[in-house]
């Protein structure tokens, strides 16, 4: 399957996975009377030659393949032929890598976890002796907090580390955080443009320390303070973002900080809390963009 021509009433909605997400989106085009050619991107085909920018020039694409790989090499093929990807390849290439994204807002100055990476087993153990424990060890690329652990001492770390030495190379991408102070919740909040368009608060559930909703954690409304809506966007254009999902913690110790910036961002629990039609104000933002290019 390969996409059409692009007008700008038309919009391309890539997946690999039909979520809630994207039946939202889906049904929010249909009530604007939006076009939308819907494709997994399994069955996508894509020329990589100079006459199939006739045919992706002038496209608006909302990527949301949930696999990593997948998104970040469609993009590149589509953005290379004259669409215009939301989110663009940079975005995806940096939101999708956790030391990538690291070290973008480092560079930014946007109040980020403490981490250090390691790149041997051996260079990991000492970086952990030097780090100091508590610490959480994150795959650079993963999501839904899989294959994330809490290290609370030297035993645990060993083990840890000694396992992913039999694993795929990735995984030999040693990168750890500091395990911040704070309360049994963080911070989702979904960016679309310029602006924090809702945000809610996610609990952890019974025995867990990760606040991940699939983890049986719980959501209530977040109020979208200054101090929230201004972090949220330092940390977004660090990245080059347009529609995201800002991911905090409130740290007992340095106030708000950003753990992570989500690029196909999962958006059901934020609307079924606060009420916000998230997905009709996607829809809205691709279709401006399509009309300024």
């Amino acid at each position: 399957m390969s996409a059409g021509n692009g007008n700008s009433n038309t919009l391309t909605i890539l997946y690999d996975t039909i979520r809630w997400e994207e039946k939202s989106l889906i049904e929010a085009a249909k009530k604007k009377g939006v076009e939308t050619e819907n494709i997994d991107v399994k069955n996508l085909t894509i020329r990589l030659d100079e006459e199939s920018k006739k045919k992706y020039a002038g496209r608006t694409v909302l990527q949301r393949s949930v696999s990593y790989f997948k998104s970040l090499h469609a993009t590149a093929a589509l953005e290379g032929l004259g669409a215009s990807v939301i989110n663009p390849l940079r975005v995806a290439s940096i939101t999708g890598n956790k030391l990538f994204a690291h070290m973008e807002f480092q560079k930014a100055g946007v109040n980020t976890p403490k981490a250090i990476a390691a790149f041997s087993e051996e260079s990991a153990a000492a970086a952990l002796e030097e780090f100091g424990y508590p610490a959480v060890i994150k795959p650079t690329v993963g999501s839904w907090g899989r294959m994330i652990g809490l290290l609370r001492d030297r035993d645990a770390a060993r083990a840890v580390i000694e396992d992913r030495e039999h694993m795929f190379p990735l995984y030999h991408i040693y990168y750890f955080e500091e395990f911040v102070k704070r309360p049994p919740r963080d911070i989702r909040a979904i960016v679309v443009g310029d602006h924090v368009v809702a945000a809610i608060y996610r609990y952890s559930g019974d025995g867990e320390w990760k606040t991940n909703m699939a983890l049986g954690g719980r959501a209530e409304v977040c109020p979208v303070t200054k101090e929230l809506e201004d972090i949220c966007m330092k940390a977004t254009r660090a990245v080059g973002g347009q529609i995201v999902g800002v991911d905090l913690m409130e740290s007992d110790s340095d106030g708000l900080m950003v753990h992570e910036v989500n690029n196909t961002t999962e958006f059901k629990n934020t609307v079924r809390v606060t009420g916000v039609d998230i997905p009709g104000q996607m829809v809205d933002y691709a279709l401006a963009l399509n009309k300024k290019g």
